[in-house]
């Protein structure tokens, strides 16, 4: 599918946010790693939400969904001896569930996307697993991935915080379920430590009890744990929200978007504070973000570790100011379903952006005029390019069409029906 995204001086409309995908698979996961019957509130519909639904089914947890409400009967610790496993394009899921396949005998998880999900290295995680008794034969780190389970032990483990905090998300997950007590020992610098402690909140309120040094470089981690069954209400989800709101910041607009939570845990919501060193007009009251963008923007800069899935949005916004624009310390950005530094900066200058790389930074030159458009444009399969891609070309003299725009459903299926519903001008073909 492509997308032909027009030109639009003036957004104006009310949005409902999306519900947090982040915190939908992780509820999720919490919910089937429990014995008895938890409830989501509001849970998220996505290509990655999706893959996690069906793959807990394969595993043994029951789902039944009606309206808001989605009721899962877990498997604990004793999951279905599955043989194949296929989380589509969606890494989290996959990072999660390859610790709970530690439990399984012999199973393998599909390569589906040769290249997107299929090129990105696990291996980290994989040799943590492999401390713990678990044999696994993989592809240099990539899929397929074999594990041979079913005695995973605890003891003193040590992970690699240096290219994505999934790995250390997914054994704090597992690892409460071992016989054995566990130390999990983060190596490197930690991206992304935010996310984190969005896993810890989940699994505090999952009744686990996990002790974290300050600087979460150590977890303490009692075996012998159990999961509680109960009810979870998911939050409205940042990283999607912030290309609504770089989309309204870089127009003539008056954009509201509901069920933002100001004291959220997720690393996202420091998209509002972008915005607003930014110079964009907005309140943030009651859940809701509201917009009134001028069009005026300076540039900023700013450390994007903390937001990580919101700094493209943020970059497509900072095309457009007064400035030089800097967003550093972003590294973990190039291992996500595309090298989100070199292949999203490379169609930014397709569409008349003036910006440069590093190994861990995007700079970003503002152009206050705006850009040409008017070509077409790769989004690398990757959902938050697509985003990304769609502001800058909103504010583009010629438009921007993007190629595999259908991809935008790995994370947000409605992004474009939002956006037209606000005044954006946007096809579909």
């Amino acid at each position: 599918m492509k997308a032909i995204v027009h030109p639009t001086n003036e957004l104006k409309g009310e949005i409902q946010a999306l519900s947090s995908k982040n915190y939908t698979t992780r509820y999720m996961l919490a919910a089937a790693l429990a014995q008895g019957e938890s409830t989501l509130l509001y849970p998220a519909h996505s290509e990655d939400s999706d893959a996690m639904r069906r793959c807990l089914r394969d595993l043994g947890a029951e789902l039944h969904e009606e309206g808001h409400r989605l009721q899962i009967r877990g498997f604990g610790r004793n999951p279905a001896p599955v043989q194949q496993l296929n989380v589509s394009n969606a890494g989290a899921v996959l990072r999660f569930l390859m610790s709970v396949a530690a439990f399984c005998p012999d199973v393998t998880f599909v390569n589906t996307y040769p290249d997107s999900l299929g090129k990105r290295p696990h291996d980290d995680l994989i040799d943590a697993l492999q401390q713990m008794n678990v044999k696994i034969e993989h592809n240099n780190g990539k899929l397929p991935i074999r594990i041979f389970g079913g005695a995973p032990k605890g003891g003193h483990i040590r992970v690699s915080g240096e290219v994505s905090s999934q790995y250390l998300s997914s054994l704090l997950f597992m690892t409460p379920l071992l016989e054995e007590d566990s130390e999990i020992e983060v190596t490197g610098d930690l991206k992304s430590k935010v996310v984190v402690g969005q896993t810890l909140e989940v699994l505090e309120q999952a009744g686990i009890q996990v002790e974290a040094a300050a600087d979460l470089s150590r977890f303490r981690v009692a075996g012998r744990q159990s999961y509680r069954a109960q009810q979870y209400a998911v939050q409205g989800d940042y990283p999607g929200s912030a290309a609504i709101l770089a989309a309204a910041a870089v127009t003539r607009s008056d954009v509201k978007l509901h069920r933002l939570s100001e004291t959220s845990k997720q690393g996202e919501r420091a998209a509002v504070d972008v915005l607003r060193a930014m110079g964009v007009p907005l309140t943030h009251e009651q859940q809701i973000v509201h917009v009134q963008g001028n069009t005026r923007l300076k540039a900023v800069e700013f450390d994007g570790d903390a937001f990580t899935d919101a700094v493209l949005a943020m970059v497509a916004a900072a095309v457009f100011a007064e400035g030089t624009s800097r967003f550093y310390n972003v590294e973990n950005l190039r291992y996500k379903e595309c090298d989100r530094i070199t292949d999203y900066l490379r169609e930014l200058k397709k569409a008349g952006a003036d910006v440069e790389e590093r190994q861990d930074e995007i700079i970003v030159h503002g152009k206050p005029e705006g850009v040409e458009g008017g070509v077409e444009i790769d989004a690398h399969y990757d959902h938050r390019v697509i985003m990304a891609l769609s502001v800058v070309g909103l504010r583009s003299r010629k438009g921007l069409v993007i190629r595999d725009a259908h991809h935008v459903a790995k994370s947000y299926p409605q992004y474009f029906e939002h956006l037209s519903s606000i005044g954006a001008r946007i096809e579909l073909e």
